[in-house]
């Protein structure tokens, strides 16, 4: 076996060499943008509707919970922000070790292997979202000692209990959509949003506008939004939507969970100092002169900002599964190929909404608030807004490569000492000792983003990617052993 696994690799290295020398010499420059571009968008503009359908089901409930009052749209806004985001980074990156798995896998033409990835996946975000679960049960003293106002604490913890179905609605969701990413099928996820947010807005009115239920409403609505898309995809995965790559229920799925789960957990780390990022920046702002007008412009923004996010969340999912495909297939030209274009896209859209959000200023805030004081707020704020939009273009896609590339322990080391050794003690800095509040606290945020992002500029241009080829396919081959071993064995039983 160890001699096959070796034989693989070389063929595969081998490729990497001829794919240089080939068909891919003979075209043209333009084509080549053309047909990675195209390669691209078959990923990116699904999950970049989807990605938008599902942040719109939390705006939609936001946007009616803010109707209710500044203390509702707060204490939503510290639940969205603190609770949910921070199991949603969990489990969002612990399931993007799919990603590697099954791009890679993918690329290599190891089909069987994806659906035991995903089964492997399951049981071991099942078992993180039960952990996770007395978070929710505790909010209140939680949010408490985080220093958060009790008239909030008394409407978030009520939120957070309904969030406990929103959080298991994650595994099944991301899980999914990783999967299906990777083999590029992934209109059917973008479909099933379109029809829940539709769903979302209806369920919402009805119940809260119609019907008058107040926060429940919006909860009932919320959750059944987060539910609906789930049992679609999963009766797509299997019940005939992946015949290569679905096949069935399986034992193997309990065996070699370790390397699963070590990829899962760096996965997870790495995605949850990102996320985090921002719920501390709500936090810090809690604590500020005037939290209540701070907290709900610098909410607004912060959702606006998550707004264009999902654009570049959308094309960090094309690079993972293009990097990832070509690294499973042996072509390391093809994986910096499609490092290049996918990093230029996105930059080129973040430029492009940079400057809408410049000319907008704080007039979008109406969408969620009829406070003068907080639109006057969001105003004030636009132009750290517009530039976290810029620079939200580039590094989200940096980490993408990073996933398709199987980096997530180093990232999240890049993104510990960025974020929490440089971004946030400047925040802190500017905004309580330099005294600028709430633009102080941002400004250093935006500083760790920006360190962030050169360093995982540097490590991409620095990569060598004949060197990652190959290490990635002796690791993906190694996985795939006890399986090819456990066929092996079964056919000469029979």
């Amino acid at each position: 076996m160890a001699g096959g696994v070796e034989e693989v690799t070389e063929t595969l290295l081998k490729k990497t060499s001829e794919n240089g020398a080939g068909e891919e010499e003979e075209l043209e420059m333009k084509d080549k943008i053309w047909n990675e571009s195209k390669k691209l968008w078959v990923v990116a503009a699904p999950a970049i509707f989807t990605r938008f359908s599902t942040s719109g089901a939390s705006l939609i409930t936001q946007a009616f919970v803010g109707h209710l009052g500044p203390t509702e749209l707060a204490a939503y806004s510290v639940t969205l922000t603190v609770l949910l985001r921070f199991s949603n980074g969990i489990l969002l990156g612990m399931a993007s070790a799919l990603e590697t798995l099954c791009g890679q896998a993918y690329g290599a033409k190891q089909y069987h292997m994806l659906g035991i990835y995903l089964q492997r996946s399951w049981i071991v975000l099942i078992g993180c979202t039960i952990c996770l679960t007395p978070i929710y049960i505790f909010a209140g003293p939680i949010l408490l000692a985080l220093g958060q106002e009790e008239r909030l604490v008394r409407v978030a913890r009520t939120i957070a209990l309904w969030v406990i179905g929103i959080n298991f609605s994650f595994v099944p969701s991301f899980t999914c959509q990783m999967f299906l990413q990777a083999q590029s099928k992934n209109k059917i996820i973008a479909y099933v949003a379109a029809l829940s947010l539709g769903v979302h807005v209806f369920l919402s009115w009805l119940l809260m506008v119609h019907f008058d239920f107040g926060i429940a409403g919006a909860m009932t609505s919320s959750l059944v939004a987060h539910w609906l898309p789930n049992i679609a995809q999963l009766l797509f995965v299997t019940c005939g939507g992946c015949k290569d790559t679905w096949r069935g229920f399986s034992w193997l799925a309990f065996k070699d969970l370790w390397p699963v789960f070590k990829l899962s957990m760096a996965s997870g780390g790495m995605t949850c100092l990102e996320i985090w990022y921002n719920s501390i920046l709500i936090l810090l702002t809690g604590n500020l002169k005037n939290a209540e007008v701070a907290l709900n412009a610098l909410a607004i923004c912060v959702n606006i900002n998550a707004m264009e996010m999902m654009v570049a969340f959308g094309f960090m999912a094309a690079a993972s599964v293009r990097v990832s495909n070509e690294i499973g297939s042996g072509n390391s030209k093809g994986a910096k190929f499609a490092t290049m274009i996918v990093v230029l896209t996105s930059l080129s859209i973040g430029i492009i909404l940079f400057s809408v959000f410049l000319f907008l200023r704080g007039r979008v805030s109406y969408i969620f608030t009829t406070s003068e004081a907080v639109a006057a707020k969001v105003t004030d704020l636009s132009q750290l807004l517009a530039f976290s939009i810029l620079m939200n273009s580039v590094q989200p896609v940096l980490s993408g490569v990073a996933v398709g590339a199987g980096w997530q322990k180093y990232v999240t080391y890049v993104n510990l000492a960025c974020y929490y050794l440089v971004g946030i003690p400047s925040g802190i800095f500017l905004g309580y000792v330099v005294g600028l509040q709430v633009k102080g606290v941002w400004l250093g945020m935006i500083f760790g983003i920006f360190v962030q992002t050169c360093v995982l500029t540097i490590m991409t241009m620095r990569t060598d990617w004949d060197q990652q080829v190959s290490s990635s396919l002796k690791r993906l081959n190694r996985w795939v052993e006890p399986e090819s071993r456990g066929r092996n064995q079964t056919s000469q039983r029979e």
